[in-house]
């Protein structure tokens, strides 16, 4: 798929290799991408704050405080107060920090700098703190005299706005490094940190503001992407009109099982309210009266007898019937169940079936853990396990969710699959080594039946977009959208049903 560039995810080291290669090998200096960060961020909090306001910059010894003291200068030149505050004093400063500080000195003005936090008096109001102590090479917890410092940072009650990233936050894992700011924004120089999207990130960095630099782009070698409407939509296929209804393809949904019948219900309606010309669901006869009730606009072909309520391998013959009568894109799974004859079932038709499969719930049960099935050659698999299923198939266990996007990758690569690996971040991980990653709070989806309208919808996607990896990064973004909304006007119900 076409992403741009600056949908790319960095962590700590790429970050530094990218500004290291730019600077040695291209030739722009430290110090020009210093002036440019400070002045983007200057340009955005000119957009946020009044001019005769009074700003705190809180910085520390390094490049980080040289993008505050940058800001610190232009705000002064455009009507604001800007007191310094440098943590550790004023002595060993990187050699970029040093200048901008010279120059910030320079301008004559009545600006106050203090050098340490014990000078700082108690009374003074600040309308805004810029946050510039410790940047990306945080890799230790926080010590003293910046854990202090932090703690009164985030009692007060002006805006914060952290340089690059929220001081304390780890860069690659987004854990909290004993203690951490909590940043209104966040200024992101050159690059988007994956720790933002992980662990504590979506707590600590507020809204993410990413302030281009002029990295070349033949330096940008990431292969974790952030997803976001604006790329995705340019990647979707231009809408087919349809002829008839099976034009296309159909949604193939083989689900339900006596006392999950809820299931197939919410995956079959997700995938119809995609919008595709037919969903055809393949359940046990026994269960037949239920969804004819609450799924008149699907169409049903049953299985077994009228006693039969779960899927078992003897009807292996008659789904692949159904199933190679017309074209279309398959999802096992929802509300399938784990009974021994189903399990069988599921092992046979993913070892048999050889179009594209969305994977999903008890069929991930019904896997290999730590190797996969043998997938027929022509076949292409989308999996969507919930991180407990996923460290089972992995054998991981996932301490960060930097090691679910490493093993997600791997796992991917290994098997030749597609993996939405469902969790805190939501990760989608391609066989040709790329990542895609939401920039959200998937919190949201902690609801009972989400799984099952989400393998709806990325089935109907890949029905239409012919791109099982685009297919998911729709359906999370369609998810989000649909949460966001329910949340907002429902009150807490559940009608209309949950978030198709």
């Amino acid at each position: 798929m076409n992403i741009p560039h600056s949908y790319q995810l960095f962590t700590a080291e790429g970050s530094r290799s990218l500004d290291e290669r730019t600077i040695n090998e291209f030739g722009i200096d430290g110090f020009t991408l210093m002036e440019i960060a400070g002045t983007r961020a200057a340009d955005f909090i000119q957009h946020q704050i009044e001019s005769d306001s009074h700003g705190l910059f809180i910085c520390g010894k390094g490049n980080n405080a040289g993008d505050a003291l940058v800001v610190a200068r232009i705000l002064s030149e455009n009507g604001y107060t800007c007191s310094l505050l440098f943590v550790s004093g004023t002595d060993s400063l990187s050699p970029d920090c040093n200048k901008n500080l010279e120059l910030f000195r320079s301008l004559n003005t009545n600006n106050i700098i203090y050098a340490s936090f014990s000078g700082l008096p108690e009374q003074t109001h600040f309308d805004f703190i810029v946050d510039g102590m410790l940047g990306t090479g945080l890799n230790s917890n926080i010590r003293e005299p910046y854990s202090t410092v932090i703690d009164w940072i985030n009692k007060q009650k002006a805006l914060v706005f952290s340089m690059d990233i929220p001081t304390g936050l780890n860069a690659d894992t987004g854990e909290i490094m004993g203690s951490a700011v909590i940043a209104d924004f966040t200024l992101a120089f050159g690059t988007l940190k994956q720790g933002f999207y992980f662990s504590s990130g979506y707590e600590l960095c507020g809204e993410i503001i990413f302030c281009e630099l002029p990295f070349p782009s033949k330096y940008k070698n990431s292969r974790h992407f952030l997803i976001d409407r604006d790329w995705v939509e340019l990647n979707r296929k231009k809408a087919h009109q349809r002829a008839h209804k099976y034009d296309g393809g159909v949604v193939y949904i083989l689900a339900g099982s006596s006392g999950l019948t809820g299931a197939a219900i919410l995956a079959s309606q997700s995938a119809w309210a995609v919008g595709v010309g037919a969903v055809v669901l393949i359940t046990p006869k026994g269960l037949l009266s239920i969804y004819e009730k609450n799924l008149p606009q699907i169409i049903k072909k049953t299985i077994g007898s009228e006693q039969s309520n779960c899927f078992a391998a003897d009807q292996l013959d008659a789904v692949l019937n159904i199933i190679n009568e017309k074209p279309g894109v398959v999802l096992i799974g929802p509300g399938l169940g784990r009974a021994k004859e189903t399990v069988e079932f599921v092992r046979s038709f993913l070892s048999r079936y050889e179009g594209n499969v969305v994977i999903d719930a008890d069929a991930c049960f019904a896997m290999n853990e730590g190797k996969l099935l043998s997938k027929p050659e022509t076949a292409s698999w989308l999996i969507t396990p919930h991180p407990g299923e996923f460290s089972k198939l992995s054998v991981t266990t996932f301490t960060t969710d930097s090691i679910r996007l490493s093993t997600t990758q791997e796992f991917s690569t290994e098997n030749n699959i597609i993996t939405l690996s469902k969790g805190l971040p939501s990760i989608i991980s391609t066989s040709d080594g790329n990542s895609m990653i939401t920039g959200y709070d998937t919190r949201i989806f902690s609801r009972a039946g989400f799984g099952d309208v989400l393998a709806g919808k990325t089935t109907a996607f890949w029905l239409i977009e012919k791109k099982g990896e685009l297919a998911g990064c729709l359906a999370l973004l369609d998810g989000k959208e649909k949460a966001d909304n329910h949340i907002l006007s429902s009150e807490n119900t559940l009608e209309p049903l949950d978030i198709i």
